[in-house]
C-alpha cells in the first residue's frame, strides 16, 4: 500500500486508528456471520472480499460476472492468505439473470449481502444502451437484490454508492443517486447501509490504471490537468465498505471525513510521481500526434512523453463532495469517518414513474439518451447535468 499512498501525496493509512480501535468487534461479527458478496472480483469487491475473508467468515460466497477477476480474486486469497475454516466459494454469475435467482433460491442464507456491482465510468452515458444497463446494474439489480435479501431473511444489505451521487453532474453519479431513493423505499422492510467514497487509485478500468498499461505498451501517458479528485487506496476503500455493513445502522451514509490525509490531487501531478516512481521524466507534449511518435524514443532515454490537458468531456465535475448541506451528518462516532444519517424520504409516486417509464422504453426495445436525461430530471430536478458532445472514448 505504501507505493500507491506515495503516489496519491499521503504517507498514513486513512482509516488506521478506526480500524484498531473497532478490531475486536470486527473480528467477532465477521467470525460469527455468512456474507454474501456481489460484484466480488472488481477492484473495491475484491478489497473487500478480503477484509472479510481475513477475519475467518463462517461463509463468504463471492459472486461476479467476470469469471477471469474471479479466478485472479483466488489465486490472490491463496496466495496472501491461504484458507479458512467457514464456507469460501466464488461464482461467476450476472446477477441480473436466471442462472443467479436459481443460486439465490438453492441457498440465500446469508447475515450480510454486499454489494459492490457497479457500471461506475461517467463514459458509460456516450450512447442509450450502454447507460440503460447502467440503469439496470446499479438501481434494477440491486433493488432485485434487496428484495431477494428481504425475502430470505437477511439481516443486513450492504451497497456502494459514490461521491458523484452528492449534486450529481453525470449520469453515472444520478444514477447511484436514484439508487440511493430506492434504497429508502426498501430500508422500511431490511437495514441497509451504504458508502460514499473517493476515487480508488488504479482501481481496475480507472486512470491511473491505464497508467500501468501505458507503460507496459510503451504508450504515452495522458491526463486532465485541471481535474482534481480525492483518492482512496483500494484497502481503505474495502475498510470503508466493511465498517459501513458491520457498524453502520439503518440508511446510514458512511464516508471519509476530509482532513490533511485526505486532500485534493490532480491525475496530471500523480502522473509525474508515477513516472518518477518508475524511474522516467516526464516530457510534456503538444498534441497526441508528437506523443504517439515519441513514446518510440524517449523511453529508452529515460523520458516519458506526457499530454496534460484541461477536461471539456460530458460528465466531469469541477469538484468532489460526500454531502450536500441538505443532509444530517454525525462526525463524532469515528475518527476518519463521517455518516450521514437518513429518514426513509422517497417519493413512492416517483419512483414508480420511474420504474414505469424504463419498462415501456425496455418493451418497445426503443428509447433516446434524451428520453432518459428528461427522466433524471424528473427525480432530480437540481440535476447538473451538462451535454458537451465530447466522450472520453474521442481522446486519446
Amino acid at each position: 500500500m505504501s507505493d500507491i499512498l506515495g503516489l496519491i501525496g499521503r504517507d498514513t493509512p486513512l482509516f488506521h486508528d478506526d480500524i484498531a480501535m473497532n478490531e475486536n468487534e470486527l473480528q467477532r461479527h465477521v467470525a460469527a456471520s455468512r456474507f454474501l458478496v456481489l460484484g466480488g472480483a472488481g477492484s473495491i469487491g475484491q478489497a473487500v472480499t478480503k477484509e472479510i475473508f481475513k477475519r475467518n467468515p463462517r461463509k463468504l460466497h463471492v459472486v461476479d460476472i467476470s469469471e477471469n477477476n474471479m479466478v485472479e480474486l483466488v489465486r490472490d486469497i491463496r496466495s496472501s492468505f491461504g484458507y479458512i475454516d467457514g464456507d469460501f466459494q466464488t461464482f461467476a454469475l450476472d446477477i441480473g439473470s436466471l442462472e443467479y435467482d436459481a443460486f439465490i433460491q438453492a441457498d440465500g442464507q446469508y447475515d450480510y449481502v454486499l454489494n459492490l456491482s457497479a457500471l461506475k465510468h461517467v463514459r458509460s452515458e456516450k450512447d442509450p444502451f450502454t447507460l440503460m444497463r447502467m440503469i439496470d446494474v446499479n438501481v434494477f439489480n440491486t433493488d432485485k437484490t434487496i428484495q431477494q435479501s428481504i425475502d430470505a431473511g437477511v439481516k443486513k444489505y450492504f451497497c456502494v454508492s459514490t461521491d458523484k451521487a452528492a449534486n450529481p453532474v453525470n449520469m453515472m453519479g444520478a444514477s447511484k443517486r436514484i439508487m440511493e431513493m430506492f434504497l429508502m423505499r426498501k430500508s422500511e422492510q431490511i437495514d441497509i447501509s451504504t458508502a460514499r467514497f473517493a476515487n480508488v487509485a488504479f482501481s481496475d478500468g480507472s486512470l491511473l490504471h491505464g497508467f500501468n498499461q501505458r507503460i507496459h505498451k510503451q504508450q504515452p501517458i495522458v491526463a486532465p490537468n485541471d481535474i482534481k479528485r480525492y483518492f482512496v487506496t483500494p484497502q481503505e476503500s474495502g475498510e470503508l465498505c466493511l465498517m459501513s455493513c458491520i457498524f453502520g445502522d439503518n440508511r446510514d451514509i458512511f464516508f471519509p471525513k476530509l482532513s490533511e490525509a485526505l486532500h485534493l490531487i490532480s491525475f496530471a501531478e500523480i502522473a509525474v510521481k508515477y513516472l518518477q516512481q518508475h524511474g522516467f521524466e516526464p516530457y510534456l507534449c503538444q498534441d497526441e500526434d508528437e506523443a504517439r511518435e515519441l513514446a518510440k524514443t524517449l523511453p529508452a532515454k529515460g523520458q516519458w512523453p506526457c499530454l496534460f490537458t484541461k477536461s471539456d468531456t460530458t460528465g466531469e465535475k469541477d469538484f468532489e463532495e460526500f454531502f450536500t448541506d441538505r443532509e444530517t451528518l454525525d462526525m463524532k462516532r469515528f475518527e476518519n469517518l463521517g455518516i450521514i444519517k437518513n429518514e426513509p424520504d422517497y417519493d413512492s409516486d416517483l419512483l414508480k414513474l420511474f420504474e414505469t417509464d424504463i419498462a415501456a422504453m425496455k418493451h418497445r426495445k426503443s428509447w433516446t439518451k434524451d428520453e432518459i436525461v428528461k427522466l433524471f430530471f424528473r427525480m432530480i430536478p437540481d440535476f447538473g447535468h451538462k451535454e458537451t458532445g465530447k466522450y472520453l472514448d474521442s481522446k486519446m
